[in-house]
């Protein structure tokens, strides 16, 4: 008898949900509206974007679901798509080609997800988007072209992220901004474009200069939703707006040294004092034959607001203690030193005292520090610092490859950039990269091992379970309710879950014919901003969440 119930459960599933399914997604709701025809999937298991999607829908939206990425063509069959709403999922990472195929979209809204970077080349793809909502995300980078392919758009929230630093040429280059300065006015031409960027933590330093000038001058067409927009650090102008500080131009560094040739006998404490002027706040490094300092002390203090001294402890001083020490200061503008000589002197002169530690030449043995400042599963984004006499002249190599491969990518770098990305990296798979001044082969210290991330099988892993339970739910709820009496306990772990998931579907069907349909997709409303994630937060989980998965899973080693 339960093997007969079994068997009447799969002709359910076949006989009456497949076809459906044809025209609609498991767990999802679909409806016809003026406009087009509508998806909706809300709080599903969901956790990857269905192949099957029918290619006739204008609208669609996915919010409330476990979805972890937008991968190559995500939507690339759906060509009438003009709505696509992903709010409050789980979203981390977007493809370069995740929007193909995207030629008709308008309206694109990713609010409350975990992006961290958006590849904004893949808006090249969407000619006529005029809405893009990235608030409540983790962007902490905004590049100076990001908006280049954005040439339609009338509105760009990027509220609640994590900007600290904007160049005003960002909204300069925009093509859409330049348009408008020339044709604004003119009737029929030119819409307002409205931008939200208030609650970022933005540094007021100089490299916000141009940017608090840009917002202070902003006139039509640009128009800001919240213009008092408000500083988060230095501590000096912490909880000001824009429009109550002044910015000063950024500034290299300029170090200086009360003393430049110190003598003390031997098993004194040495106090090095260096003085570094700069905006923004440099990095100092204290060297002893170009190598970088780490087992003595060095304590900074600050003047003012662009004077730091820095203080290296040299306790009990010994003869190999003896030589030229150089304190270093870098900022992104460039570099300054002092060198400070210390000098020992012996209590018994009968025995001479060994020559000094030689300085190496700078420029042919430079000291370069270099680490991995970020890291995706795909790639990373290498940093480094070097002390050289001439920064504004100094090119690098960057050797990439394989850990195991004797050849080597070779990549140059020119003067004034410190930073290099590396994408499209194998899974799963050990690299080396080098960093050293043009055509010098690498040396110690001056490379990194790193891993790749392998959460790829977990991943699929994950898809494989969330698929298996959407088609136990769906037995589960294809068969009537008298009909689990046949079985011999009628107790799977999803029974009640699934009871529920088909309670909301029913309400959701009731109430599609009224007002709910008809303004799912309004963009002016305000159900699916924070009421929605608060709603969400709020009401008892019929079921646990799939536990949430860092794809930043790596190891790097320096040596």
């Amino acid at each position: 008898m339960d093997a007969f119930c079994v068997m009447l459960r799969i002709v359910f599933v076949f006989y009456f949900i497949t076809p459906g399914s044809s025209t609609c997604l498991i767990g999802c709701s679909c409806s016809e509206e003026n406009l087009g025809r509508s998806l909706l999937c809300m709080e599903t298991s969901m956790g990857h974007i269905p192949e099957d999607i029918p290619h006739d829908f204008t609208k669609i939206r996915i919010e409330n679901c476990p979805l972890t990425e937008l991968p190559q063509g995500s939507f690339s069959k759906v060509s009438a798509l003009e709505f696509l709403w992903l709010n409050f999922n789980e979203i981390t990472l977007m493809s370069i080609k995740s929007l193909e195929g995207l030629a008709n979209l308008t309206e694109l809204r990713l609010q409350g997800n975990k992006l961290t970077s958006v590849p904004w080349t893949a808006f090249q793809d969407t000619p006529k988007l005029k809405i893009l909502d990235l608030k409540h995300n983790r962007l902490d980078v905004l590049p100076e072209h990001a908006l280049r392919h954005l040439r339609t758009l009338t509105y760009l929230d990027l509220s609640f992220n994590q900007l600290s630093v904007i160049s005003k040429d960002v909204f300069i280059n925009w093509p859409l901004y330049q348009i408008s300065e020339k044709e604004w006015g003119k009737e029929g031409v030119v819409s307002n474009v409205v931008l939200v960027l208030h609650d970022n933590p933005w540094l007021c330093d100089c490299r916000l200069k141009g940017f608090v000038e840009f917002m202070r001058a902003v006139s039509p067409p640009i128009i800001l939703m919240n213009s008092y927009l408000m500083c988060s650090g230095p501590a000096s102008k912490a909880n000001k707006f824009f429009h109550e500080i002044q910015l000063k131009t950024c500034m290299k560094p300029v170090a200086s040294a009360p003393e430049t040739n110190i003598t003390l006998p031997r098993g004194a404490n040495a106090t090095l004092t260096c003085l570094v002027k700069a905006r923004p706040d440099p990095t100092i490094h204290w060297m002893y034959s170009l190598k970088i300092i780490r087992g003595f002390a060095a304590t900074e203090t600050r003047i003012d607001e662009e004077t730091i001294t820095s203080k290296l402890v040299i306790p009990s001083l010994h003869l190999a203690n003896r030589g030229l020490y150089t304190c270093t200061a870098n900022n992104f503008i460039g570099n300054s030193s002092v060198n400070i000589t210390v000098n020992i002197t012996s209590s018994n002169t009968s025995i001479p005292l060994p020559p000094p530690v030689p300085m190496l030449p700078s420029d042919e043995n430079a000291y370069i520090d270099i680490r991995i400042a970020k890291q995706t599963v795909y790639g990373i984004t290498l940093e480094w610092y070097a002390a050289t006499d001439n920064p504004a002249e100094t090119w690098f190599t960057i050797h990439f490859g394989k850990y195991d491969s004797p050849k080597k990518e070779i990549i140059y770098i020119g003067p004034g950039i410190n930073s290099y990305s590396v994408s499209d990296l194998l899974p799963v798979t050990k690299y080396e990269v080098c960093v050293t001044l043009k055509n010098q082969p690498p040396r110690d210290g001056q490379c990194i091992v790193f891993m790749t991330g392998s959460d790829i099988s977990e991943l699929e892993q994950r898809e494989r379970l969330i698929h298996i339970i959407v088609i136990v739910c769906a037995m589960v709820l294809s068969v009537p309710a008298g009909m689990y009496a046949c079985t011999t306990e009628a107790r799977f772990s999803c029974v009640d879950r699934c009871i529920d998931l088909w309670k909301k579907r029913n309400l959701r069907g009731e109430n599609s014919q009224g007002t709910e349909r008809q303004g799912t997709f309004d963009s002016l409303q305000a159900a699916s901003d924070e009421g929605l994630c608060r709603d969400s937060e709020e009401k008892p989980k019929k079921r646990q969440k799939p536990e949430d998965k860092s794809k930043g899973g790596t190891a790097a080693d320096l040596y």
